[in-house]
């Protein structure tokens, strides 16, 4: 059932983390942010840039943990990896109230969202049972308005904080690239899907071979204009709610019924050798 949260947003203990690593600028902006609606502010983030490394998680190397201030700890791993030790290790006397993550150098709408860090992050909050919000500033060339970003979240956080919260949702939150005064509106819109996919671009390296890239979106432009997509090329703040539960429900019976003449198949009956 949703549940608001127990506890007043003054009295709340707020988790900030981020995928872009714990010296980014877009870190620093949040932990304002998160300070000025509470003192009881933790700082865990992947110590080194985590772009790109969508809801992953690391198994096979154990995890550095490296404390650099009060309150304030770098992981040798991913997004979801920090989520996770804050919850399970650091702070695990006490989990937070909410979990914020960015802000991103960068959109994560549309498609990004099964990439971005920053967003696997909040996801892995959400499937903790914790209230979760990912914010991203979109850039315009290699312009980013930090100060667009901390007018306008903390007034989101409060909106979004004070009422019902699902399990397994997180809020996705993007800033148009334009200065505060320019911002027209906040609009809640679905995830979008761009017209173009991501590009691969060949290049050189120093010694002459030829290497591939993995490129950026050539454009933002949207399939549906009426998505978060959209609400950017408008100068909106863009807020999506995402679900961690993927399944099409509406698919489910039509992909059931090829199945139901299908009768179960038993395993053969083995004789064990003796041995000896």
């Amino acid at each position: 059932m949703p549940k608001a949260p127990l506890k007043s947003l003054s009295e709340a203990r707020i988790l900030v983390s981020n995928d872009d690593g714990i010296h980014a600028p877009g870190l620093k902006v949040l932990e304002r942010v998160a300070r000025s609606l509470s003192k009881d502010v933790w700082v865990i983030a992947p110590e080194a840039e985590q772009s790109g490394a969508s809801h992953g998680l690391t198994l096979r190397r154990p995890l550095p943990v490296h404390k650099i201030g009060p309150r304030r700890f770098a992981v040798g791993g991913t997004p979801s990896d920090c989520v996770l030790m804050a919850v399970k290790h650091i702070i695990m006397d006490r989990p937070p109230d909410l979990v914020i993550s960015g802000v991103n150098r960068g959109a994560n709408l549309g498609e990004d969202v099964f990439y971005s860090g920053t967003v696997a992050a909040a996801r892995e909050a959400a499937l903790l049972g914790l209230p979760a919000i990912a914010f991203s500033q979109v850039r315009k060339g290699d312009t980013l308005y930090w100060k667009t970003a901390e007018k306008f979240a903390p007034e989101i956080i409060r909106r979004l904080y004070n009422g019902s919260w699902p399990q397994s949702i997180l809020v996705n939150v993007n800033f148009p690239p334009v200065p505060p005064e320019r911002v027209t509106g906040i609009k809640v819109a679905p995830q979008g899907r761009r017209l173009e996919h991501t590009q691969v671009k060949m290049a050189k390296d120093p010694f002459g071979r030829d290497v591939l890239w993995i490129g950026d979106f050539p454009t933002d432009d949207p399939k549906d204009p009426h998505t978060d997509l959209g609400s950017i090329l408008e100068n909106m703040v863009s807020v999506t709610p995402l679900e961690c539960d993927s399944t099409h429900e509406a698919t489910l019976p039509k992909i059931a019924a090829r199945f139901v003449d299908m009768k179960p198949v038993r395993a053969k009956a083995t004789r064990k050798r003796a041995v000896g």
